[in-house]
């Protein structure tokens, strides 16, 4: 039997980088006087935001992971794997070139800060690293499935041992992905735990998609999580820290941002799921498709990748809110409109980083 497509993660897709665009525009541009987290509407709106970037590397975990075991029924996961490898170095390589001032570096003006690491370089590695664990874990995939499982788990409890970290000693290549000092605006950790528990969703997708009911109660256990991840888990880590006596519990009971985001993300996937019939219109499906293009064309036109002229160094933050409004829409159309009729698919790029690497291997 053919397994059934997920259209659902095209659509959370979808949602999340149309998320991602309003936010930057809105977060880049908006007056500071207008920034009050009094304000009801402006508190809303930062709440929202920041359940984005663990939406955006929940689902990464899980279509790749997804891919990765129904390509191994079919007895293909060796080139998945190569694939994944591919894609993963590619992420890695379009997160730096955004960030390379081409003008200044003609001008003869260098500094570190292009290798500063962004969303893509953190979900690239992250893929290899799943990848890794997969060949660690022989390929049986029960086994992938509780390691995963665990180290969405230990990355997100040992946060407050990582949280100021910052191995000097290290190429600040290295260390961008571990600390922030040097203006990173993600780190590996713990942004590997979304992606972890992604894959991990992903082995249950893959064992029961198709048995009767799934649907309806993997929504529900969506809903009764996200819940208790929101609502409760500062409270089972302080209960965990009453009964063990250990530090670890109560320090990451008071700063508990990870497990209360996973909790918003499972109550997106129980909303969307649940809608998945409802929504799947060609252009959402398409959007949920497109994402690395958007992002690239939303990072140019925002932050002035490349020339160093942006809408945040021509605009900057001087939108009253009703501007900004309607700014971030014709944003959005316009960068939408531009990934689907102007930007060259990435699957020609793919193709040849996959021949480049073949040709390295025979040599």
């Amino acid at each position: 039997m053919k397994p059934k497509r997920l259209f659902f993660i095209d659509i959370i897709r979808a949602f999340a980088i149309l998320m991602m665009l309003q936010g930057h525009f809105i977060d880049t541009l908006l007056a500071t006087s207008f920034r009050d987290v009094n304000s009801i509407s402006f508190s809303v709106w930062s709440y929202f935001r920041g359940i984005t970037a663990p939406t955006f590397f929940t689902i990464s975990g899980l279509i790749f992971t997804y891919l990765l075991l129904k390509a191994k029924e079919r007895g293909e996961e060796k080139l998945r794997m190569k694939k994944g490898i591919v894609r993963g170095l590619f992420l890695i390589f379009i997160g730096y070139l955004l960030r390379i001032p081409f003008l200044r570096w003609l001008q003869g003006s260098f500094n570190s800060y292009f290798l500063i690491v962004d969303v893509l370089q953190c979900i690239g590695l992250s893929l290899i690293l799943i990848i890794l664990l997969y060949y660690l874990s022989a390929k049986k995939t029960l086994l992938f499935s509780l390691i995963t499982l665990t180290l969405g788990f230990i990355i997100f409890l040992t946060e407050p041992l990582y949280r100021t970290l910052n191995l000097e000693n290290l190429p600040i290549l290295l260390n961008n992905y571990i600390s922030k000092v040097n203006g990173s605006v993600f780190t590996i950790i713990p942004w590997l735990g979304y992606v972890a528990f992604g894959a991990f969703l992903a082995t249950i997708f893959d064992k029961n998609l198709m048995k009767d009911h799934f649907k309806k109660i993997i929504i529900f256990l969506f809903i009764f999580f996200g819940i208790i991840l929101i609502f409760y888990s500062s409270y089972l880590l302080c209960l965990l820290y009453k009964l063990t006596d250990i530090q670890l519990f109560l320090d990451s009971a008071s700063y508990n941002y990870l497990f209360t985001r996973l909790g918003n993300v499972f109550l997106y996937f129980a909303f969307f799921y649940a809608l998945e019939e409802y929504l799947k219109f060609p252009l959402i499906l398409k959007i949920g498709q497109k994402t690395l293009s958007i992002y690239v064309i939303h990072f140019i036109i925002i932050y002035g990748s490349f020339t160093g002229i942006g809408l945040k160094h021509i605009i900057g933050k001087n939108l009253s809110p009703i501007q900004a409004i309607i700014g971030a829409i014709l944003f959005l159309t316009t960068v939408c409109f531009i990934s689907f009729y102007y930007v060259r698919t990435n699957a020609f790029i793919y193709d040849n980083l996959r021949k480049f690497f073949d040709k390295l291997k025979g040599n």
